[in-house]
């Protein structure tokens, strides 16, 4: 079978290259300026490599987030496991406590502990064609507990923020594309307020596993950032 003009022949090429950047730099995570001029200037979509590279516990951030890189490699070196960076993005039926997360998708396959599916964009793939926007992960987050955490610097107050907690990741379905996780947090809606609040990025790492004490003593005792831990 001829696959000299199949979109994924785009998407391999993007992936040794980036094998090689992290191999030679070395790179322990990276953010890829993924949305939109890798796909009109390159033709593919970068997300099945930054879910490959995840999976190699190479971290790597969507929409050149250094920020959420850094966050997402904390959480890898707490966990030992490979993170994801996720919206809060929907609220699930009338539940307070749930929320819709998202992406593109970008997730590893070993976050996502599911099968997983290639695709285009759904967004840009309506804009830019199908054919420019091959490489998003199409996958469902199975249940099980998660960390999340999120640094952001506060250029005003001249120091580095964060917030961290848990929660727990359901069987919800939810009928959309790209990568799904539909999460529960407790007080969640008192989060929600934090983040507004306190001008945090709609993006978030997570993990597999509950790691919170981990990162709280590493950063109250050894870093001094300002940090909301949410119960």
């Amino acid at each position: 079978m001829d696959t000299s003009h199949s979109p994924i022949c785009r998407v391999c090429p993007w992936y040794r290259a980036h094998l090689t950047i992290c191999g030679e730099a070395p790179s322990q995570a990276v953010a890829i300026q993924c949305w939109d001029s890798l796909e009109q200037n390159y033709g593919c979509a970068p997300c099945v490599t930054m879910s490959m590279l995840g999976d190699k516990l190479i971290p790597a951030a969507c929409e050149t987030d250094i920020a959420g890189a850094v966050s997402m490699y904390a959480l890898t070196l707490a966990s030992g496991k490979a993170s994801a960076l996720l919206d809060w993005n929907n609220n699930f039926a009338e539940d307070r406590n749930k929320c819709v997360c998202t992406h593109c998708g970008n997730y590893p396959k070993s976050f996502v502990q599911n099968d997983l599916k290639l695709g285009p964009l759904g967004v840009l793939g309506r804009t830019l064609g199908k054919i420019n926007t091959f490489g998003a992960v199409y996958a469902k987050v199975t249940s099980g507990p998660f960390t999340f955490f999120r640094i952001s610097t506060d250029d005003p107050k001249g120091c580095i923020k964060a917030y961290l907690g848990k929660g727990e990741i359901t069987d919800d379905p939810y009928g959309m594309d790209g990568c799904i996780a539909v999460t529960k947090v407790d007080n969640l809606q008192q989060l929600m307020k934090y983040i507004c609040k306190n001008g945090f990025e709609h993006h978030v790492a997570m993990c597999r596993t509950d790691v919170v004490d981990i990162l709280n003593e590493a950063i109250e005792t050894y870093l001094g950032w300002n940090l909301y831990v949410h119960e």
